[in-house]
């Protein structure tokens, strides 16, 4: 019993599934307890199997009692009624109860069945409703597989000739594998789950126990009916759980066995052939040990000398490239003691490269980058103090040296220097030295103007005061000799920012071509990559040594290496050419060098890589839009240079006129200052092309002062002039005719005093203007000189000129208004004493007034000519200010007849027409017009004098009817008609006796009133 207790351990190993055994029911005989038969109990569904495909040899296995109960109470009456696991699985519990879903789902209210189940939640009114067809969805045909028909039927055909020729393969059909299935699930289940669990072993108590219950044998030692019993039926349980695992087994075998014998004659087949392999690779290794002896050492032993003497001379290099490193800092020291700036930059960025690439790694040069990095440092901070000191010595050198730019080539140097360590700040170094020296200009200027002046002590007096206490002379002198010393220094600085714009130019020309050389190059190597991998050479020379080294890893890397290595460098070679033909006129070239330093770092630098220092040069350069930005700056800071000059000879210009010194000078002298500022703006406009505002405008600033001033005194003069007046008719001096006849041809300028010939002329009594005469008052002839003067400052001060336009008119309303208080306005009176404002007073004043009314538009086409179009519409006082005399004129007209109309109307009340004629008042009446015409012929033009008497000759006319009407004399050819026809006629020869009124039309029938 025991070695057949083992062998169903055994034999249980090999099973499916697992589980515990007192868990599993053993299936019953009859209705409905075994898997087979379709039952429940355990809680899984199986489909019940037709009676009529199960084979006729399937027995269904009976039942055993449970072999295993639980542990007894104490007797064996207890031990009797105890539950057993065998009974107790087949009673029906709450987990057996079942629900039909299509049971529950039916509704028995309803009387018809077919409803939808939907119709419970929405109601017996939803119904199943036709569908409309979408309208996006297309009406699918067979029409629309036959593509995919088409291309399939080739493939279907050979599948359906498989399926018959495979058929003989398909004989055992689904169902039945199936069932087969099925059935041995159901015998293997029959077996407990214990004996299906991989750490079955019955050495350990618990299973021993659970397989084995001795506990069920009375321990007494005897042995009854009841343990005979149930150890018959532990083993005839054990046989069976045999016998099921045994069929299990010998069923699989059975299933598999085809492919089982396949795989055995396949085994066999597989030895062989291995067999055979062995004998052809044992045959291949001693062919190769033979080639290898004869053909292979040799070479290779060959070759790995080769290679190693390749190695010791790649060390020798390198060793030498140690060594030139290794001299780096003397040579460095060695540039720098000469300022070679640029070369030991250069040798700098040429060793760390080197350092960075060729000797990486190497322990005795671990600290050399830092100190290298640390010099460039020093070099910048020494490049920036050089630069500082030679744009210092360069802006304070005297200005009688010839030369404009000094140690040109030091100051190249420099730049390309500061331009390579990227310091492109250095422009701010030189606007600071050059705002420093403009200072210095000026106060040399002053100490060496004061030092020839006797009258300031430069010590006790302040530097300010210095140029306050000068004459104008002096001061003027002092502006002029700083005007010229600061055009000189803009051109020292135009000149020396010339070198530093050309050679910022040239960086940035050299490194275009440099780049455009590279775009070459690589373009010319990607086309011989190409032609290469069309049908060029395959290998390189490193590469086909290569060949010979496949069998050895050790110099694979050093040949590739060394191959990469020699297409570098011939392609270095070839940029380093290209861009020394591109910058062949590098400024860098100019550098001056020292035979000992230019030999010694060629020959530091003559083991380094071709081509290494042109690379980093290219990287460490400014960019092109950088380099643009710096030329910028250049141009930039010549005008900041003007602007500076000009903003110290503004100081200087405000220093002087602090206390009103300028604004007290005459005209001569302000008008020199103008024209002296004027050519120092346009001679620097010449020199940095940029025209500065702020010494013009402290120009316009002292101009408006000193027109404000010049306009004050004319007009105060006037005015004296004025007051002073007796309104007689002035004799003209030649030099006053000579200036309305240098108007009349177009100079309208002071004319230059002629001191030999104008005292021999006379003075006319009157003024020739363009064929006419015109009487004058001495006035008017200052007044016209007056204009001239304020045409000539807009002449010499062309930027005050609406300024100018503006006092000239006010000075020309002022004179209208005045003479008109004082002459029609008899102001006269009282300032200068007149008796009274005679009748030639009168015309006196207005041929005056039309003088300058002859002059205004000359003067408003000269301001014209001198105003920009925009300011046109500021000459529109000129046609208020002509307005306005021609009124004033008017006005005088007017007053004249006025005179004579009140005196016609005194006259001619006391007219009465009786005999002797002609009448003593007719008498008064001629002898007064005569008075009249003798006062104002001489003064007015012959169209005037007829126009004046055409209408006092129409008051007398108007004055006279209106007494004839009083005294009834009427036109009807009576006594009194004749005697004022008689009185008549003496008025009308009197008056046409009169010079220019002979042709006067009296238009005496007037007098009559018009019969109606």
């Amino acid at each position: 019993m025991t070695a057949r207790s083992c062998f169903i351990s055994h034999n249980s190993l090999i099973s499916e599934g697992s589980g515990v055994m007192s868990s599993n029911p053993i299936p019953q005989p009859g209705g409905g307890g075994g898997r087979g038969g379709g039952g429940a109990s355990d809680g899984l569904f199986r489909k019940p199997r037709d009676p009529s495909v199960a084979p006729r040899h399937y027995r269904a296995p009976r039942s055993l009692p449970d072999v295993c109960p639980k542990e007894p109470a104490g007797d064996g009456r207890g031990l009797c009624d105890g539950p057993s696991v065998v009974a107790d699985q087949h009673r029906w519990t709450v987990y057996n109860s079942k629900v039909n879903l299509p049971a529950a789902l039916n509704d028995p209210r309803l009387a018809k069945r077919e409803s939808d189940f939907f119709t419970k939640t929405w109601g017996l009114d939803f119904t199943e409703t036709d569908v409309m067809p979408s309208f996006y969805l297309p009406n699918i045909t067979r029409e629309h597989f036959s593509s995919y028909l088409q291309e399939t039927a080739q493939r279907e055909k050979i599948h359906e000739r498989c399926k018959i020729v495979c058929q003989s393969k398909d004989d055992l059909t689904v169902p039945t594998i199936t069932n087969n299935h099925d059935k041995a699930r159901a015998e293997l289940d029959q077996v407990p789950k214990i004996f299906m669990k991989p750490e079955f072993v019955l050495n350990d108590p618990a299973t021993f126990n659970a397989v084995l219950p001795w506990s069920h044998f009375s321990v007494a030692g005897g042995k009854n009916s009841r343990d005979v019993a149930s150890s018959r039926l532990l083993q005839e349980k054990l046989s069976h759980y045999l016998d099921v695992v045994e069929v299990s087994i010998a069923r699989q075998i059975s299933l598999r066995s085809e492919a089982f014998f396949h795989a055995m004659s396949s085994q066999h087949e597989l030895q062989d052939r291995l067999r055979e392999t062995a004998d052809s690779v044992a045959k291949l290794r001693a062919r190769t040990a033979a080639i290898d002896r004869v053909m292979c050492r040799g070479p290779l032993l060959a070759l790995r000398d080769a290679l190693t003497r390749n190695n010791c001379a790649k060390l020798h290099n390198k060793l030498k490239l140690m060594a030139a490193v290794h001299q780096t800092q003397p040579t460095v020291q060695l540039l720098l003691s000469t300022s070679e700036f640029v070369g030991a930059l250069e040798l700098i960025a040429t060793t760390k490269e080197v350092l960075q690439q060729e000797l990486q790694g190497i322990h005795s040069f671990r600290h050399l980058g830092s100190q290298l990095c640390e010099m460039e440092r020093l070099i910048d901070k020494m490049m920036v103090a050089d630069f500082s000191t030679y744009a210092q010595s360069d802006l304070s050198r005297p200005f009688e040296e010839d030369s404009q730019v000094m140690e040109k080539d030091r100051l190249q140097s420099l730049v390309f220097g500061l331009l390579r360590q990227r310091k492109l700040d250095f422009l701010d170094i030189y606007s600071d030295e050059m705002i420093h020296a403009a200072k210095n200009i000026v106060r040399q200027c002053v100490v060496k103007s004061v030092s020839q002046i006797s009258e300031i002590d430069a010590d006790t007096v302040k530097f300010h005061e210095q140029m306050r206490l000068m004459t104008f002379p002096q001061w003027f002198d002092l502006l002029l000799d700083i005007f010229e010393h600061f055009i000189l220094f803009l051109k020292r600085i135009k000149a020396t920012l010339s070198v530093i714009r050309n050679v910022v130019l040239e960086v940035l020309d050299s490194s275009q071509r440099s780049r455009l050389a590279d775009v070459t190059t690589a373009t010319n190597h990607s086309n011989e990559e190409e032609e290469e991998e069309s049908g060029g050479p395959a290998l390189h020379s490193g590469e086909a040594e290569l060949a010979y080294l496949t069998h050895e890893g050790l110099f694979i890397s050093d040949a590739l290496n060394e191959a990469e290595q020699r297409s570098s460098s011939a392609t270095a070679q070839s940029r380093a050419q290209a861009r020394a033909e591109a910058c062949g006129s590098d400024s860098a070239s100019a550098t001056t060098e020292s035979s000992s330093s230019r030999e010694h770092n060629s020959n530091t630098t003559s083991s380094l890589p071709v081509g290494g220092a042109a690379a980093i040069s290219e990287d460490v350069m400014p960019s092109d839009l950088e380099l643009g930005r710096v030329a910028n700056n250049v141009q930039e800071l010549l005008y900041t240079a003007s602007d500076v000059s000009h903003d110290r000879c503004v100081k200087v210009l405000m220093t002087r006129g602090k206390d009103g010194a300028l604004e007290r000078l005459s005209s001569a002298e302000f008008v020199c200052l103008s024209q002296a500022v004027e050519s120092f703006v346009k001679d620097t406009e010449e020199v940095c092309v940029r025209r500065s505002m702020s010494l013009r405008g402290a120009l316009q600033s002292q101009a408006n002062r000193f027109v404000q001033r010049f306009h004050e005194e004319r007009k105060t003069k006037l005015s004296l002039l004025l007051d002073n007046e007796r309104w007689k008719q002035a004799e003209v001096p030649a030099e006053f005719q000579d200036l309305v006849d240098s108007i009349s041809d177009g100079r309208i300028s002071l004319p230059e005093r002629k001191h030999s010939g104008s005292e021999d002329r006379k003075p006319s009594e009157f003024l020739c203007v363009d064929g006419q005469k015109y009487s004058v008052v001495g006035t008017v002839l200052l007044l016209i000189r007056m204009i001239l003067e304020y045409c000539q400052c807009v002449n010499d001060i062309p930027s005050i000129t609406t300024d100018i336009l503006t006092r000239l008119t006010d000075l020309l309303k002022h004179f209208n208004s005045r003479s008109c208080q004082l002459v029609l306005g008899a102001g006269a009176l009282q300032v200068v004493g007149l008796k009274t404002i005679t009748t030639r007073n009168l015309a006196l004043a207005s041929r005056c007034l039309q003088l300058v009314v002859h002059y205004i538009p000359v003067i408003r086409g000269h301001f014209e000519t001198r105003l920009q179009p925009k300011q046109y519409s500021i000459l529109r006082h000129f046609d208020h200010i002509t307005k306005d005399y021609n009124d004033h004129i008017a006005e005088i007209s007017a007053k004249l007849v006025a005179i004579m109309d009140s005196m016609f109307e005194k006259a001619l009340s006391k007219y009465e027409v009786k005999a002797p004629m002609p009448s003593a008042c007719l008498r008064n009446v001629c002898k007064q017009m005569a008075k009249m015409h003798e006062a104002i012929y001489e003064l007015l033009p012959e169209e005037q004098t007829q126009m004046l008497f055409l209408r006092i000759n129409a008051r007398f006319n108007l004055h006279l009817k209106r007494q004839l009407a009083r005294l009834g004399v009427s036109n009807d050819g009576g006594p009194q008609n004749g005697l004022v026809m008689v009185d008549v006629a003496f008025y009308s020869e009197n008056v046409q006796a009169l010079r220019s009124l002979e042709c006067l039309d009296l238009n005496m029938p007037e007098i009559w009133e018009q019969k109606r």
